[in-house]
């Protein structure tokens, strides 16, 4: 992990350069720009909310729109670096036919560049506090560090699945799938405290209810989305005890990831 860390910045100005190109490269001649990117969270959020004026969702006291939509910012960062970083090795397949330099570069350019994107998702958020009247708190110092995770979460799965897409092609076409279902198992719908209320509180699931829960919470995802609404929207700090299950996960899991994706980087040329 020190070597991802000394990679990152020794090519910081590369992975600047290839991020900007993705990012003009994607938003070129379309007429909105990069305002596409906050569409996906901006649509989801209206579906959600039409969804839940049929089903009923409680919201507390945070409003469901907002509620929902600083859900999807974490979430869709996550979703969309994970899914391009798994393709982003066999997408630059004649870059890396003509010149050397570590492989790792591309998934955290993936990054960069939903990190660019969701800056704009923030602008959309803050407008949304300002209508419903929602002073920012001193708690809000905590977002780069949840950022900062989600990341990690992200890296993980991007690290393994691009190296197993440069032998399988399958991957891509699999993850998103798996995304797509992994979304309706994280508090994006609704709010981890309705999870919390039927198993925790109301023991739903009998003596069952506390495994489960935990099981839940190993979802990093659950951690990230919960602790992004409630420094931003309630002013209160993140809930360690979801945090953790879902750290410790990914902290375990990163590293060999990592490993895994330089043992295949010296047959990627080839192969691709």
């Amino acid at each position: 992990m020190i070597g991802l860390a000394k990679n990152l910045y020794r090519y910081r100005e590369l992975i600047a350069a290839l991020a900007w190109k993705n990012i003009v490269i994607r938003y070129k001649q379309a007429y909105l720009g990069i305002l596409w990117a906050v569409m996906k969270p901006i649509m989801l959020m209206a579906i959600f909310t039409l969804v839940r004026s049929f089903i009923g969702i409680d919201s507390g006291d945070v409003p469901y729109p907002i509620l929902t939509f600083a859900a999807l910012l974490p979430w869709v960062f996550f979703q969309e670096s994970a899914s391009e970083g798994v393709s982003s090795v066999t997408s630059n397949a004649a870059l890396i036919k003509k010149i050397y330099f570590p492989r790792e570069v591309f998934p955290l350019t993936a990054m960069v560049t939903k990190l660019v994107e969701l800056t704009i998702s923030f602008v959309i958020l803050a407008g949304m506090m300002i209508y419903y009247q929602m002073a920012p708190t001193e708690q809000m110092l905590w977002v780069p560090a949840i950022i900062l995770y989600t990341m990690f979460v992200a890296l993980t799965i991007s690290f393994f699945g691009a190296a197993v897409n440069v032998y399988y092609r399958d991957m891509s076409q699999a993850l998103p799938v798996f995304l797509s279902l992994l979304m309706y198992g994280s508090p994006v719908m609704y709010p981890l405290s309705l999870v919390h209320k039927t198993l925790i509180e109301e023991q739903a699931a009998g003596e069952w209810s506390e495994r489960l829960y935990t099981l839940y919470t190993l979802n990093p995802l659950a951690g990230i989305i919960d602790s992004f609404q409630r420094v931003m929207l309630k002013g209160l700090p993140p809930d360690y005890e979801v945090l953790y299950p879902g750290a410790i996960l990914t902290l375990a899991i990163l590293p060999f990831s990592y490993l895994f994706f330089k043992r295949a980087e010296s047959w990627f040329a080839d192969v691709i």
